[in-house]
């Protein structure tokens, strides 16, 4: 099992970042504020106005280690990394599978059963621990949503055209974003949900998860990479130039408990409030500094999470689990497993 290795997240406008034998150093203002070891990342990620040395950057490519720049609200800008790695009959294989129909038709099924499987248990939990019961609307509506992503579940495994399976994931979307306010319980004006936005964001609780989601997609690809499969190439999304469609395809399994549950509790424990956004003349909404490193923490956090993996039958790190799925679905296109076992929440 590869070892749970590190993304160093650097949110500090004007950092400078260098290397120093086998560390990395961070400077801002020619004052050092951190030393890490390099064997121990396996991705640097840089917020804003941050600069790299040039020995640094090559240094991370001969190693393996990518750098990904962001803006400083979380949209993605360019990602620099060393030859690409990983066996190329393996990616070949990965190419075949999404142009053919039926092949491609069957990991999407297995991979929006992971996830709409995941988002029914977002909602059921919510209407278990919080005792909304059936005599109230919010129970009522709850209970509705749970209903029907059940048999949105059931449609999924009789369907065989991936067309299909998109329709019946957008009618799941639908129906979990529908009652996704339902499971946020703050009575901060500011903080209300308003359905699923972004580009750009039009509350804290969107800004938030279009964070969150840059974030797992960062992660998702850096685990297709470490088995050799392609990111651009995906199954469920479909080919866009510069989009890395695979690894928004595997990011889908992780929203839910990952990201969705992650920014619910920030906002339900009062961790975050109306003040730690900026709202804009154009209706956007964005992440404060301070906000932004506060998420980045507690996602880091939520990683080192030990929760079983359903498949494999053990109890694993949740950051862990991406690279685990990769691997899986590497093993199943190589012909290893009949069917790539999705990530099954409980």
């Amino acid at each position: 099992m590869r070892p749970l290795l590190n993304t160093l997240y650097v949110t500090t406008e004007g950092a400078w970042l260098r290397k120093d034998g086998a560390n990395l150093v961070v400077e801002v203002e020619g004052q050092e504020r951190a030393r890490v070891p390099i064997h121990m990342l396996a991705s640097l990620v840089c917020f804003g106005r941050v600069l790299v040395s040039p020995p640094l950057l090559g240094f991370c490519c001969e190693e393996g280690i990518s750098v990904c720049y962001l803006t400083t609200h979380g949209r993605f800008l360019a990602r620099v990394e060393g030859p690409v790695s990983g066996n190329v009959l393996l990616r070949r294989e990965q190419y075949r599978r999404s142009d053919d129909a039926s092949g491609c038709a069957a990991i999407v099924r297995h991979l929006l059963t992971g996830k709409v499987h995941n988002q029914r248990a977002v909602v059921s939990r919510a209407w278990r621990d919080h005792g909304a019961g059936l005599d109230t609307e919010v129970g009522r509506a709850l209970d509705q949503a749970r209903k029907r992503l059940r048999h949105i579940l059931s449609r999924l495994l009789a369907a065989g055209d991936t067309a299909v399976l998109r329709g019946l994931e957008g009618e799941a979307s639908q129906t979990y974003f529908g009652v996704f306010g339902h499971l946020l319980r703050v009575n901060d004006e500011g903080c209300q949900w308003r359905g699923r936005n972004r580009r750009p964001p039009l509350d804290p609780l969107n800004a938030v998860l279009s964070f969150l989601y840059t974030l797992l997609t960062h992660d998702c690809r850096a685990a297709l990479e470490i088995v050799g499969l392609d990111p651009a190439v995906g199954f469920l999304h479909r080919d866009r130039p510069g989009r890395p469609s695979l690894a928004l395809d595997l990011a889908e399994e992780f929203r839910a408990v990952l990201a969705d549950r992650l920014a619910l509790s920030l906002f339900n424990r009062k961790q975050l409030t109306g003040r730690d956004f900026n709202f804009l003349d154009n209706g956007a909404v964005l992440l404060k500094e301070d906000a932004r490193k506060l998420v980045l923490t507690a996602y880091q956090e939520r990683k080192r999470e030990e929760i079983n993996h359903a498949f494999l039958g053990e109890k694993l790190l949740l950051g862990l689990f991406p690279t685990v799925q990769a691997q899986l679905l590497a093993r199943h296109l190589r012909g290893d497993l009949d069917a790539y076992p999705p990530f099954l929440w409980k």
